[in-house]
């Protein structure tokens, strides 16, 4: 019983070979990237995939397997691009166990009464394209292939349709039909940088204001929403102009001067600050120490009361933020402002991580308002 199991489910791969066509199109003057590091919330696996599919239906989840190999560009972008924004993370998270599987490896492969290397699973597979992407449900049947690289908003999209199940009712195809996934600008917003040098943020410490490094990337709708909307309304602009702000890639090769002294890559900075998603607001005091950060989306009113938290210096006295933002809220309210916390137009998840150091031998210039 087992080995025909193991049969149909080799069968049923081979044939989602031509399930989905390759969203991969080399980029003139992709250069090989060389390793990245795999994110460390992907599953510790013993590679037993129907063991894994078990464990997973147990948790209400379904199995991804991604075939990846150190080198390749776009599971560098994967891993980036996508993986990068938290809300995509989550969601993967939310609705997968991701099970990493090098189609050079050597590590045992279980499949039933069959036992496989990696390398030997996806030349048996006729894995062509990395990252490829096996999707199964809960009858241990391969539902889905996604051979090659998916823009964001195309891989957030397959995460509904795979996740929830969709792919009994219609194909992915007529899904994105229904769902329309805007895609991201593809560019880099700096124009709410206002220090001389980016690559020299040491040089852009003062005594009286504090430095906000805007830690983002490219391929980033919510980026794009951050800047295009929420940085743009009058009352984050008043509150930006108390700030000193830099905005920078994080994934970045170029060189830059941090604000503790030392001069690294960008890439290598973030890393050291532990930054896993675009966009992480990161605020510095004159020392160049971190103060507090924010990551992943925040609407309007959270975005502006982070700024001024920090521009005010409020942070040394009141240590818990979210105590703080309630008197600020109903502070503003007393005042005749109308306080709307849920005015953005897309609900994301929220994460704040204070710094768990209180400075209190610095003083900041306060805004009165």
């Amino acid at each position: 019983m087992m080995r025909s199991l193991s049969v149909l489910l080799l069968t049923s791969l081979l044939a989602l070979q031509v399930h989905a066509a390759s969203e991969t199109e080399l980029e003139p003057g992709l250069v090989n990237p060389g390793y990245v590091d795999k994110p460390d919330w992907f599953k510790v696996s013993f590679l037993d995939l129907f063991e894994d599919i078990d464990e997973a239906t147990d948790a209400g989840k379904r199995v991804m397997i991604y075939f990846y190999q150190d080198g390749c560009p776009y599971c560098r972008k994967l891993v980036e691009d996508n993986f990068g924004q938290k809300h995509i993370a989550d969601k993967t998270q939310q609705h997968f166990d991701l099970v990493p599987i090098n189609i050079w490896g050597d590590r045992e492969v279980t499949v039933g009464d069959k036992v496989f290397t990696e390398k030997s699973f996806a030349e048996a597979l006729r894995v062509q394209y990395t990252p490829t992407l096996l999707f199964f449900n809960e009858k241990k049947k391969s539902v889905f292939r996604a051979n090659g690289y998916y823009s964001p908003e195309r891989f957030e999209a397959l995460l509904d349709y795979i996740g929830k199940g969709k792919e009994t009712e219609l194909s992915y195809q007529a899904y994105l039909e229904q769902v329309k996934p805007e895609p991201a600008s593809g560019k880099l917003h700096t124009a709410v940088t206002s220090v001389k040098q980016v690559d020299d943020l040491a040089a852009a410490l003062t005594d009286d204001r504090h430095l906000l490094v805007m830690f983002e990337q490219k391929q980033c709708a919510v980026c794009d929403e951050l800047h295009t909307d929420i940085l743009k309304r009058p009352e984050s602009i008043e509150q930006l102009k108390r700030l000193d702000v830099a905005v920078v890639d994080m994934w970045s090769s170029a060189e830059v001067k941090r604000p503790d002294g030392k001069t690294t890559s960008v890439r290598d900075w973030a890393k050291d600050l532990d930054i896993k998603y675009a966009p992480s607001m990161v605020y510095f005091n004159s020392q160049g120490e971190e103060v507090f950060r924010s990551e992943a989306y925040l609407r309007s009113f959270h975005v502006q009361s982070v700024m001024d938290y920090v521009a005010s210096g409020d942070y040394q006295e009141h240590t818990n933020f979210q105590r703080w933002i309630d008197m600020r809220a109903d502070n503003l309210r007393a005042r005749g402002v109308e306080v709307n916390l849920m005015d953005s137009k897309v609900l994301k998840v929220v994460y704040i991580r204070p710094n768990i150091k209180v400075l209190s031998s610095k003083s900041f210039r306060k805004n009165p308002s």
